[in-house]
Order: structure tokens, then sequence, then C-alpha cells
């Protein structure tokens, strides 16, 4: 049975989610959210969150034991980018792109 959690729209490059992502693939979820909890990353926060939320889905609907819950999948993946203009020297313009992200868990009983 694999329960999953997403965030949308999150005001982060996904870039900077997907490294903290890998880390937590495949560890069980007690080992997960101590990784997280103690990376200085402002993408660890946000990621913590969703696990948080896919492990309640896990054990409120599913019924599902928290001690035998790994991390499946993680993922950052891109969300619509907000487009602005700056201005440069003779006239010309130069983007800014501000980014968001979707990002996910997928959490597993193991067998």
């Amino acid at each position: 049975m694999e329960v999953r959690a997403e965030a949308k729209y999150v005001r982060i490059s996904p870039l900077k989610v997907h490294f903290i992502c890998r880390e937590i693939v495949g560890k069980n979820v007690d080992e997960a959210l101590n990784i997280l909890r103690f990376t200085p990353k402002k993408g660890a926060k946000i990621l913590e969150d969703v696990l948080k939320s896919a492990i309640a889905n896990a054990e409120n609907n599913h019924n599902l034991n928290r001690d035998a819950l790994i991390v499946d999948k993680a993922w950052a993946n891109d969300g619509p980018t907000m487009k602005r203009i700056r201005p440069k020297a003779k006239g010309s313009a130069y983007p800014i792109l501000k980014r968001t992200s979707h990002i996910g868990v997928v959490v597993r009983e193991e067998e």
C-alpha cells in the first residue's frame, strides 16, 4: 500500500529541494524526519511538512503502522514560473525567473 502527499506551488526552486529529496529515499520515516530536521535548508522544512502529511495520511486514512513505513519516492517538479523584468544598461531588460515547485512524497509499508 502506497500513500502520498503533495505540496503544490511552493515558492522555491525545484533544484534546491531535489538534492534534499535524494537523501531521504529508501529510509525509515523516523530516520528521514531526523535527517530533515537537522538539514539547514529552507527546502528541508518544506519537505519535512510534506513527509509528516504523508505519514498522517497513512496512519489515519489507511490504518498503517508508522514503525513499518519507509519513504518510497520523493520528488520536486517544476511548477509555473513567475516572470519579472529588471531594467539593465542602455534601456535593455533582464528577465527574472521566480520558480515554483510541486513537492511530493510517497511512503509505503515495508514487507
